[in-house]
């Protein structure tokens, strides 16, 4: 059974950032890091065409429950707050995101006609310069701008796969050499490699488009590379998917349903109903238990529960609109932050 361990709220010292740019309503505009001694976590936030970092107090503290076990956060401070000196993007960032090994992070965004940025962070979480690159794509400045996403591959932090909604497409890189471009038949909402399907994860890719989950091989040339597709509620659009360690994959979108599928026979293999008052947004497994699931919701709600008994654990609340959230790639720690300045970093173990 996961418990959380604390859950702290601090506020953007509007010195930083006075007004906020809106969000889409994929909320991927924040990554999360925690420091060695989990005393505190930097958390990375964008907007307009710039990034911020900030250092939050993750100090022990009792955590409270209100009515239908909803967390009540504790204040928290921010020790420190400065921009990311190495994203000069032109326009507004749609996505960041965060890849972590023990020695060093790789911080990528991407704004919203796909020019993607990344920068080698050290140990203390300081920009190194002459690790940083960036590339746009091929038909750059053609067309309209909008939401794009960006997810690294864990098994070779080189890759990176840029989606484009306008444009229908997804961009793969490594570094900044163009490898290929993904055409998709509907507007991509989220995509994530497959790091955990058997040895072949490193070249497969998951994509909401539309109303389907679609499975895409970088190695075949069959079909554009698309190998398999999963239709889901007619009408009703997915806006994330999310793997487990064991394999498993999770979709949801404005059906308020989490619906987790095994890669092996491409069936469903759970259906959580109604987990969600109002359109899903944000899906992750557990690192610690992959037998549970966060469920970020419009309603500016989080929960966690176990997606096979459709049971809820617990949730949390933010205070308006979440311009940005996510969550550790090897541990259980998410961050959110909402329009009005608070950012909400839950514990869970």
């Amino acid at each position: 059974m996961l418990e959380a361990k604390r859950l702290n709220k601090a506020v953007v010292p509007e010195s930083l950032i006075a007004y906020p740019s809106p969000a889409n309503l994929q909320s991927t505009r924040l990554a999360v890091h925690v420091n060695g001694d989990a005393s505190s976590c930097w958390v990375y936030i964008a907007s307009g065409s710039r990034i911020y970092k900030l250092n939050i107090s993750m100090e022990e503290s009792f955590v409270s429950q209100g009515k239908e076990n909803l967390l009540i956060p504790e204040r928290s401070q921010v020790l420190d707050s400065s921009l990311v000196n190495r994203c000069p993007h032109r326009s507004e960032i749609q996505s960041i995101a965060l890849a972590e090994t023990e020695d060093y992070s790789i911080l990528g965004s991407v704004d919203s006609y796909g020019h993607l940025i990344v920068s080698k962070l050290d140990a203390s979480n300081t920009d190194v310069d002459e690790f940083t690159y960036s590339v746009s794509p091929r038909d750059y400045g053609v067309g309209e701008g909008g939401w794009a996403g960006l997810c690294f591959n864990q098994n070779q932090l080189s890759m990176a796969a840029v989606a484009r909604s306008f444009c229908k497409s997804i961009d793969i890189y490594d570094q900044d050499i163009h490898l290929r471009t993904l055409r998709t038949l509907w507007y991509p909402s989220s995509l994530i490699f497959m790091d955990n399907f058997r040895e072949s994860g490193s070249s497969m890719l998951a994509i909401t488009e539309g109303s389907q989950l679609s499975i895409w091989d970088l190695r075949v040339k069959e079909n554009g590379g698309c190998v398999h597709r999963i239709m889901g509620s007619v009408g009703d659009m997915l806006y994330s998917v999310s793997i487990s360690a064991s394999g498993n994959i999770a979709a949801g979108g404005a059906d308020r349903t989490v619906t987790v599928y095994d890669p092996r026979r491409w069936s469903a293999v759970s259906r959580w109903l109604n987990c969600s008052k109002y359109e899903i947004t944000r899906l992750n497994f557990s690192s610690v238990d992959p037998n549970y699931i966060y469920v970020q919701g419009v309603d500016y709600e989080v929960l966690c529960g176990q997606w096979r008994e459709g049971k809820k654990a617990f949730s949390f609340r933010g205070d308006s609109n979440w311009l940005g959230f996510g969550k550790c790639s090897n541990r259980d720690v998410l961050a959110g932050w909402c329009d009005s300045g608070s950012i909400f970093v839950a514990d869970v173990s």
